[in-house]
């Protein structure tokens, strides 16, 4: 029974106000401002959709091997994946004489070989900059989904403040939803306690592998992304994108968002990162903040 009750106090503590406000520094809080009117749509929603879908679908068959107990829940869509898988294992018995069992690759690889590039973290060129986000791999043309921003999603009335100090990730969308992408303390928490309540059996309804050095969406890092300067101007910016209800239930594994309060029906709000220009090998990510707060 003590262990019990320990259990369920780890995993709820962090919605204790007075823990919080025991177990909490103070530190200063930055704030920046999204005008009303501003509009964020560079591609279509439906861009976005299919770019996702693509790269989803690509690290679902890599992994394949370990989505029998959601394949078994799903008998239509499994002869879809097998028939996918067998078109890809063909292929790539023809271009490595590869004839023993599948193969499997990074999801860098993964990225690389399904959208022509990878983006990974690494030491921002800017001074004093801390952490950035660079094109590792390949070339990114004009208007293309170059990364996600993750994290959990906040309605306008759901508390934020206790995860907000001191906090550099807060997102602001423009009609005040907050994305909180911070992969450390009590942001962090919150975020694998949503993912752990939401999980339907064998199918997990988000990523929490962000908060990690390796994530398995190499999409989600964009909340690393240094913002521009004059000497480094923005080459990515920021688009709203709610995720549709017709979105393959085995593939929300790869979204990188959950929802704070899961008792909202509403389409969960994802932000992409879309490059402005092409960005060629090696260049880092500059984006522009008017977005977030």
């Amino acid at each position: 029974l003590l262990g019990a009750l320990r259990r369920r106090w780890a995993a709820y503590k962090y919605r204790f106000v007075p823990w919080l406000a025991l177990n909490l520094r103070r530190q200063r809080r930055t704030l920046r401002y999204v005008p009303e009117s501003s509009q964020d749509k560079i591609i279509s929603d439906e861009d976005v959709f299919e770019t996702l879908l693509k790269i989803f679908k690509a690290l679902f068959l890599n992994d394949f091997g370990r989505q029998a107990d959601i394949l078994a829940l799903l008998p239509e869509v499994k002869s879809q994946y097998l028939e996918l898988l067998t078109l890809e294992q063909k292929w790539s018995k023809v271009t490595s004489c590869n004839h023993g069992s599948q193969q499997v690759f990074s999801p860098e690889e993964v990225l690389l070989k399904t959208l022509g590039f990878t983006v990974s973290r690494d030491r921002s060129s800017l001074v004093s900059a801390g952490t950035g986000v660079f094109v590792t791999k390949g070339f990114v043309p004009k208007g293309t989904v170059v990364s996600m921003y993750p994290g959990t999603v906040y309605r306008k009335h759901e508390p934020i403040f206790f995860q907000s100090l001191g906090n550099p990730f807060i997102f602001r969308c423009i009609d005040g939803i907050l994305i909180d992408g911070n992969d450390k303390g009590l942001s962090r928490s919150v975020y694998r306690s949503c993912r752990r309540r939401d999980q339907l059996g064998p199918f997990q309804m988000s990523d929490e592998s962000w908060l990690t050095a390796s994530p398995q969406n190499p999409l989600a890092v964009g909340q690393y992304v240094n913002n521009c300067s004059h000497e480094k101007a923005a080459n990515v910016c920021y688009q709203e994108f709610d995720v549709p209800g017709h979105f393959p239930l085995e593939l929300k594994q790869y979204l990188p968002n959950i929802v704070y309060n899961h008792d909202i029906e509403s389409h969960l709000r994802c932000v992409v990162l879309v490059t402005l220009r092409d960005i060629k090998q090696g260049e880092e990510l500059f984006s522009n903040y008017y977005t977030v707060v």
